[in-house]
């Protein structure tokens, strides 16, 4: 039991070095090369830091506290869920503006502690997604003219 933290920051962190491994070889196996120039930058960038961190978790360098509890893990649990709907059917099935504008909606309603049964609430988080959308689009579309998903909407 004395192992458990680090043990989880051992697996946690290899988890995300094999994501990151796994979305750095797809934007560089991606066509047409100028259109992941962006996702490539960021993919490596992403990918060195996650070994790195892995590399430290293994040697036992990390600085570890406590460990993830089974409360926490229930709390993180439901993003967790809305996050992998999204990367693996979403974004693509539904176009990356509409995908993110519906999953930040859904994650800020879970996560968001003011009150689900206030109009005023729902108005707030409509204004913030709306918000979030704007900078995202002005972001990807306007400023970096990254490809992103397109399908169903856009």
């Amino acid at each position: 039991m004395n192992d458990l933290p680090r043990n989880q920051h051992i697996i946690a962190s290899g988890v995300v070095a094999a994501v990151g491994i796994w979305v750095t070889y797809v934007s560089y196996t991606q066509e047409p090369a100028a259109a992941f120039l962006f996702p490539r930058m960021i993919s490596t960038v992403f990918v060195v830091l996650a070994l790195w961190t892995f590399g430290k978790a293994v040697m036992g360098r990390s600085k570890v506290g406590a460990g993830l509890s089974a409360a926490a893990m229930k709390n993180i649990a439901p993003g967790l869920i809305v996050a992998l709907i999204y990367i693996f059917w979403a974004a693509r099935g539904l176009g990356f503006y509409t995908a993110s504008t519906i999953t930040f909606f859904i994650l800020l309603s879970l996560y968001d502690p003011a009150p689900h049964a206030e109009l005023r609430s729902w108005i707030k988080r409509i204004i913030i997604t709306a918000g979030f959308l704007a900078v995202m689009y002005a972001l990807f579309a306007g400023l970096l003219n990254v490809y992103t998903p397109r399908e169903i909407f856009f």
